[in-house]
């Protein structure tokens, strides 16, 4: 029998943009079926007194690094204990589907900094169609997956330093079109990282025009944050305006000393764009601080062929004076161009090595000096202790373009949250109530109306979603009820993993996922595919 839920008395803030009200939401089974201003009296099986408290949609995470950790570690309280309902998986170009049983391989040592590498994991999938099931009603939030762009490029022609030949391009356009086909949402690339980066424009193009045929839509990690930032959001424009293709940039920021004061530049190719029909929207995450792989900062030369390839030029007294060139004097490409200021680089997690631990109580500057070597040296070494998995934290924001690049009306929220190591990002369990503490509470950035619209609605239409992101007559129970006077980021850099407080319940398609701040264990989450469920 269905069961129905009324939440009474407290004030709604539908996703919408529209004024906050008091009033009631009543659920029956996994719909919201009546939305009143309390002057209608509704009955239900169960009542949940809300007064003083606010329900919206519960927020949709456009940028994560969940893909392993939401089957690995189930309950997924650094997210539900944040009022994500929905994240969107595949970021980055680089994920586990689709794959063969070389490149999974690969990418498992590849990105076991972003999602470890967890002992006796059933990888019992290949395609995109398998994963999702793997997925669909098996864990505790909704799932969308983005096509990586490295996966299909690894397929094809492995980590080779060199442009697509036109039979490996259409090689690339059939796996996508099936991944499409199979529950894809859109295409990630990360061209900072191999082996996208050894891709070119004409590439992505191609592949974006399979993208647009289905809906889909475009979310490039792309190619230059650093010395050529606004060159390599330049490129993005330029793909969308060629193959037609929705445009969603990925973890948007301006970073590195050498882009202050060009923001004005990026918003205004972004309104240029709109102005021109392109349809564009971003994320960002509400940090100064980024995180990525140790490994991805080396010069793309060092990093091509297979991980042996990779660790015998680690271990190469000639090849490792040549990388700590790159790192330190001549700039290396997959450090945006630039060298490395080792003071603001601090190792998240040391996968394999517990003896170097101590490395996480300071900058990798600090710790080199200790013992009388190079930062990049240092840093070589932990890539060999590690196997290449070490993950680490750089602190490169400004915050000036954080507040900016929030307040446009294309904005959406992403945490591009890392779930392993021993001290991971704090966004991947504050990014949420940071955006309501800081930016709406204290700061005044944005109005807890348009911030919610930010975290709900606006990502749902990049999702093309019909069913999710407002809470109105007939969308899907995604809901969460907070605290808006008390919610509180609590994860910090040195203690990440703390869950925030003043998110009271958080409903999945409802079903209670987080009741009275706790975990309730019920997963309920479903795969999404663009425009509704499947």
């Amino acid at each position: 029998m269905t069961t129905s839920i009324l939440f009474a008395g407290g004030t709604i803030v539908d996703g919408s943009g529209n004024v906050p009200f008091r009033g009631d939401v009543l659920v029956e089974g996994d719909k919201i079926t009546r939305v009143t201003d309390g002057a209608v009296s509704l009955t239900a099986d169960r009542v949940i007194d809300i007064s003083g408290l606010t329900i919206a949609p519960g927020f949709i995470d456009m940028h994560t690094h969940s893909d392993l950790q939401v089957l690995c570690t189930p309950d997924h309280t650094s997210k539900l204990s944040q009022g994500v309902t929905t994240e969107v998986l595949g970021q980055d170009g680089l994920s586990y589907a689709p794959v063969n049983d070389e490149t999974l391989l690969e990418l498992r040592a590849q990105i076991k900094g972003w999602n470890d590498d967890p002992a006796g994991f059933d990888w019992n999938w290949r395609t995109v169609a398998e994963y999702l099931q793997r997925l669909d009603g098996k864990t505790a939030t909704n799932c969308a997956y983005l096509v990586p762009h490295g996966n299909l490029r690894m397929m094809v022609m492995g980590n080779a330093a060199r442009l697509a030949m036109p039979d490996e391009l259409e090689q690339m356009k059939s796996l996508l079109r099936q991944a499409m086909e199979e529950g894809g949402v859109g295409l990630s690339t990360g061209l900072t990282y191999v082996p996208a980066m050894y891709s070119d424009t004409d590439e992505l193009v191609a592949l974006c025009e399979v993208v647009a045929e289905h809906g889909g839509f475009y979310c490039p990690h792309h190619r230059n944050y650093g010395a050529d930032a606004l060159g390599g959001y330049r490129e993005c424009f330029e793909i969308a305006r060629r193959s037609g293709v929705a445009l969603h940039l990925a973890h948007t920021h301006l970073s590195f000393d050498c882009n202050k004061g060009k923001l004005p530049e990026l918003i205004s190719m972004i309104d240029e764009a709109i102005a021109d029909g392109v349809d564009v929207s971003f994320d960002s995450y509400p940090y100064l601080a980024g995180m990525t792989t140790l490994l991805s900062q080396l010069p793309s030369w060092a990093l091509s062929g297979t991980g042996e390839e990779q660790m015998a030029r680690l271990r190469d007294p000639e090849m490792r004076e040549r990388i700590i060139d790159a790192l330190d004097v001549t700039g290396s490409d997959g450090h945006q161009g630039l060298t490395v200021n080792w003071s603001n680089v601090h190792i998240a997690g040391l996968p394999g090595a517990p003896e170097l631990e101590w490395l996480m109580d300071d900058n990798l500057a600090v710790c080199a000096e200790k013992i009388g070597k190079r930062p990049a040296e240092l840093a070589l070494d932990v890539l060999i202790s590690t196997d290449r998995a070490a993950p680490c934290v750089f602190f490169i924001g400004i915050e000036d373009h954080v507040r900016t690049l929030m307040q446009h009306p294309v904005h959406t929220v992403g945490s591009d949250g890392i779930l392993v190591g021993e001290r991971p990002h704090p966004r991947s369990w504050g990014t949420f109530p940071r955006m309501l503490e800081t930016y709406v509470r204290i700061e005044k950035v944005l109005t807890l109306t348009e911030c919610v619209r930010h975290m709900t609605s606006s990502a749902a239409r990049r999702l093309r979603l019909t069913d999710r992101g407002l809470v109105a007559e007939g969308m899907l129970a995604d809901l969460v009820v907070f605290d808006p006077v008390t919610v509180s980021e609590k994860a910090t850099y040195a203690t990440p993993r703390q869950a925030a407080t003043g998110i009271n319940h958080v409903m999945v398609n409802g079903v209670f996922a987080l009741w009275d701040g706790q975990v309730s264990g019920d997963r309920s989450g479903r795969v999404i595919r663009l425009g509704s469920l499947n």
